[in-house]
């Protein structure tokens, strides 16, 4: 399972989810492309699906209540699509006890890679539907305010994550203290929450350093036009170390190409309408680095398929 998110609207999460899937379906995984994005759903479009039968909306009214159920069939083999349309105007996100269940349909979901494409913001949901992956993608832009929603999303991302794995409850009560910044027991970073958690619970605290060790952000630039552009990718990577203590991964980047705009305008991916081009040949090699990933873990890609 591989999630996108970014925390900013705009940065290209949907366009990134549609094409991965796509790739993924290329290589011989079988693949489902689920957009959880209620308030602003555009996965179907991407696609190439102009009118989803079902939608993830069904499910947070209850009108269904499994999720393999809202799979939809797109112009590819082996890829489906989990649509997000038709959502409730007045309730886009559903609540905490129905976003569990649909988490876990989305873990039992009988095939071989699910991308999650995240909504923007901090809902505590969209932070859950990221943590839901085996693999986190975190888009960025090369612009002031998407790096800059970016950490914020990141640092949402760390907190959340580490609440969930405490045992303790002063602790948690402790980490959702400091989600605010300006909490007043002076904590700021991820450092000084361990420092915290180490004075609390021992146990906790070995919990702590080891929940950091296996988080493992990866990151892709998108539209980059510019050397400086493809750097920032280094640059993250170097916040993630040194302020929160993570190892990230730098993907690669997609750099800007009038090709996206008309691959979005005929509902298929890049890889279709221009196989040739930079962008198209830079996705692919996004996709078989997480793929590879996946395989290191699961078996080659395409295994006995």
């Amino acid at each position: 399972m591989i999630a996108l998110g970014g925390g900013k609207g705009g940065v290209g999460k949907t366009f990134l989810a549609s094409n991965l899937a796509a790739e993924f379906a290329r290589l011989g995984l079988r693949s489902a492309a689920v957009d959880t994005d209620l308030e602003g759903a555009n996965l179907h479009t991407w696609l190439g699906v102009a009118r989803p039968a079902a939608s993830l909306a069904d499910f947070v009214a209850g009108r269904e209540t499994d999720a393999a159920k809202l799979l939809l069939p797109t112009r590819y083999d082996r890829l489906e699509l989990v649509a997000a349309t038709h959502g409730h105007l007045a309730s886009a996100h559903p609540s905490g006890a129905r976003r569990v269940e649909l988490l876990q349909g989305l873990r039992r979901l009988d095939r071989d890679v699910v991308v999650v494409d995240c909504g923007a913001g901090l809902h505590p949901a969209v932070i859950d539907y990221f943590l839901v992956g085996d693999d986190g993608v975190l888009v960025l832009h090369p612009e002031p305010t998407s790096l800059e929603n970016a950490y914020a999303f990141l640092r949402a991302v760390f907190y959340r994550r580490m609440q969930l794995a405490m045992l303790n409850h002063q602790v948690q009560g402790r980490i959702a203290e400091c989600m605010d910044q300006r909490n007043e027991r002076g904590i700021r970073t991820p450092h000084d929450l361990l420092r915290e958690v180490q004075a609390m619970d021992s146990d906790d605290a070995r919990r702590f350093v080891a929940t950091m060790r296996a988080m493992r952000p990866r990151i892709v630039v998108n539209e980059v036009s510019s050397a400086e552009d493809v750097r920032l990718g280094f640059a993250v990577r170097n916040v993630c170390r040194t302020y929160f203590g993570l190892e990230a991964d730098y993907l690669g980047y997609l750099n800007r190409d009038d090709v996206v705009r008309r691959a979005l305008r005929e509902g298929r991916p890049v890889g279709d309408v221009a196989p040739q081009s930079d962008v198209a040949i830079y996705l692919r090699r996004i996709a078989r680095k997480l793929a590879d990933g996946m395989a290191a873990r699961t078996g080659p890609a395409g295994e006995g398929r």
